[in-house]
């Protein structure tokens, strides 16, 4: 498997959401399951059966942050020298070059990808049309609407 670029905030958020899931959640999940199983009939036992999911489901979760965890490649941005160049991690204002509106948006992995904090995934079209490029370029951006010029404005490393 590659390896799966994030955030040193981005790893630290899913090692907390695992450590959640093993102390609070793993525990809790068993003892509904012991109390539902000495209701009886298990065929019919709802809270059983409930249980069960919410184990499947959490173990599931736990596998899947224990995977993206090995691999990680965890960029801290801070450590990398600043400058104009745009790169993962970093913080990037861009202005639409028609209508003038300023976007800003930092570059992250897929895991922490949130658009309505202004986080987007390295991988989206936005990022993989400016990662690369420096302050003061103008870049054509695909989208949905028709292709969209903006401007590179500022790059900040926070």
């Amino acid at each position: 498997m590659n390896k799966i670029p994030m955030t040193v905030e981005g790893a630290e958020r899913l090692r907390e959401e695992l450590d959640q899931l093993k102390r609070v959640e793993r525990p809790r999940i068993v003892q509904a399951i012991a109390e539902a199983r000495e209701h009886g009939d298990l065929k019919e036992n709802a809270e059983y059966h409930a249980a069960r999911e919410q184990q499947s489901f959490a173990e599931g979760r736990i596998q899947e942050i224990e995977s993206k965890l090995s691999h990680a490649q965890i960029i801290d941005i801070s450590k990398i020298p600043a400058g104009d160049k745009v790169l993962f991690g970093v913080t990037v204002s861009i202005v639409d070059v028609d209508s003038d509106e300023t976007k800003v948006y930092k570059i992250v992995g897929d895991d922490e990808a949130d658009i309505k904090v202004g986080k987007i995934s390295y991988q989206s079209p936005i990022a993989r049309g400016l990662i690369g490029k420096e302050v003061g370029e103008v870049v054509v951006i695909n989208t949905p609407a028709g292709a969209v010029e903006y401007e590179i404005d500022e790059v900040r490393h926070i």
